[in-house]
């Protein structure tokens, strides 16, 4: 198992950051060729500047995954702390202790965005492992 995340640089101009986005996740497809991308999906009612580059953002990702034939799972933050946690108002630190414990980490990694793509990915499993129940 690996984990990770794409970043760019703050001084770069944004068409350049979203750029280094797609050839990123370009990059990490081929070498991962991954079944399917769960992504969550987007909540904001603060920051519209915010909201619009992580949106632009999100549809680079997003058209990348179809690009190449992934298909796109899409989950709620209520969603993914049900599925990590068992309680879907839980906080991030309840949910870093629970993703820590399922993957059996001694240490998660120090950015949050790499963690909560880890929670993101163990809702997919769950939710993905019980549909194929049904």
């Amino acid at each position: 198992m690996t984990s990770g995340a794409v970043l760019t640089e703050a001084h770069t101009s944004f068409p350049l950051r979203l750029e280094k986005i797609y050839n990123d996740l370009e990059q990490i497809i081929d070498n991962f060729k991954p079944d399917a991308m769960s992504i969550e999906e987007l909540f904001f009612n603060n920051n519209a500047k915010t909201a619009i580059n992580v949106a632009q953002a999100r549809g680079v990702i997003l058209v990348t995954a179809k690009k190449n034939n992934i298909p796109i799972y899409e989950y709620t933050p209520l969603q993914i702390k049900q599925a990590v946690v068992g309680y879907g108002r839980a906080d991030k630190k309840q949910v870093q202790s629970m993703v820590k414990m399922i993957l059996n980490k001694e240490e998660l990694p120090k950015l949050d965005d790499t963690t909560d793509s880890m929670a993101i990915a163990i809702c997919h499993a769950h939710s993905f492992r019980f549909a194929k129940c049904l």
